[in-house]
């Protein structure tokens, strides 16, 4: 019997994936419920959420998140729990039909592996988790016959023109495209002197801080093009990056009879989101509609990855295979947090990757803890690198 309500888990709630997420679950009260939200440093945001979808459960990172969601949400019912052990643990409760894996960074791997292994329906918005560790997510969705749909809107697009969402005989090549951020025009110098301010007004789409300066450096596309290798067997020779400054067109497949199939539509998540939670049906979004009279050009030009070298570094990542995208990833989160922090400018990112990725040796993806620690040890070597930029 297929259930008609659905009880949906948002790792991430706070963030602009979790709260386009809401968005679309609140336009649905008779399909959709919040069992379990989770949220990092938002308390206030966290509160609101609760308090209106009010869920079974909501989990928060340190006992002194939990003592202030507490207070804010006075009689709430709802169960407060804390740590990473609880994020896995309701991304695999019985009552979890759906599970939304909107952590940011490396941080969202245990809690996605977990709603896998469980079998979950697995909406995956945490690109990290597959370029940490593919190889893992991959295996425990391939064993517990989970349900995995990306909704990172190129990777969405992808499955959406795709049969059956599967690279089959008749596929040429994916295209995934971007939007070149905001210095796609930028000289050499210019990247020299851009700010952490000017990195995060990302010209299309409404970002976070970290992945706003992931798409200035072209880092994001070089992380879903790892991500779509993993989710569609893919290799790097297989992906044909192109820059869509409109970003209408999210990406598209290159058939052998000379077919290009499209998915286009309005910048916004609640599109995928939508498609995601409705899958295979299709469900309203709340996304304005696709105005062909308002688009004046769609055009398309190759990436410069000399001057945005990220992107290359991440092709080499995956082509090297094992650990590689891990040390690449811990490498660029740290990187970037010190640029956001003015510790370090815009280009200094791309070298710290590069001389980490390349000082660091890749080994054969064996477990959860031996990422753990790779990433660790990455980490370490690109701090140590900020710290002599800074002296």
């Amino acid at each position: 019997m297929i259930k008609t309500m659905q009880n949906i888990t948002i790792l991430g709630a706070t963030g602009s994936i979790g709260q386009s997420t809401l968005d679309v679950i609140a336009r649905h009260p008779d399909k959709y419920q919040v069992f379990a939200l989770s949220g990092h440093l938002n308390m206030t945001q966290l509160a609101k959420d609760v308090l209106f979808h009010r869920p079974k459960v909501a989990v928060v990172p340190t006992e002194q998140k939990r003592q202030e969601l507490k207070q804010l949400l006075g009689q709430s019912t709802t169960e407060i729990l804390v740590g990473d052990q609880a994020l896995s643990d309701v991304a695999c409760a019985v009552e979890t039909d759906v599970v939304m894996a909107a952590i940011v960074g490396a941080a969202g791997l245990e809690s996605s592996i977990a709603a896998a292994t469980s079998g979950k329906k697995l909406l995956l918005a945490n690109k990290e988790s597959l370029v940490v560790a593919g190889a893992l997510l991959m295996q425990a969705v391939a064993k517990s016959n989970a349900l995995l749909l990306p909704i990172d809107s190129e990777h969405n697009a992808i499955f959406q023109c795709l049969p059956n969402g599967r690279v089959d005989s008749g596929v040429e090549s994916v295209l995934l495209t971007a939007s070149g951020g905001p210095f796609r025009d930028f000289s050499k110098e210019q990247l020299i002197h851009v700010t952490p301010d000017q990195a995060v007004a990302h010209p299309n789409w409404s970002m976070g801080r970290k992945i706003s300066v992931d798409s200035a450096t072209l880092m994001n596309k070089g992380l879903e093009l790892i991500e779509a290798c993993w989710l569609f067997g893919l290799t790097p020779a297989d992906i044909e990056v192109v820059v869509h400054p409109q970003s209408v067109i999210h990406s598209m497949v290159r058939y052998i009879d000379g077919s290009v199939i499209s998915q286009m539509g309005s910048p916004d998540m609640r599109t995928p989101i939508a498609y995601g939670l409705a899958y295979p049906n299709r469900i309203a979004s709340g996304s304005e509609r696709l105005k062909f009279n308002d688009l004046l050009t769609l055009s398309f030009m190759n990436p410069d990855r000399e001057r945005f070298p990220c992107l290359r570094l991440a092709e080499d990542a995956m082509t090297i295979g094992g650990t590689a995208p891990t040390i690449l990833n811990a490498a660029n989160e740290v990187a970037v947090d010190a640029f956001l922090r003015g510790e370090i400018g815009f280009v200094d990112i791309a070298h710290i990757n590069e001389q980490v990725l390349t000082s660091m040796e890749s080994q054969v993806v064996e477990s959860v803890s031996q990422l753990q620690e790779v990433d660790h040890l990455a980490r370490m070597s690109a701090q140590t690198l900020i710290t002599v930029i800074r002296s």
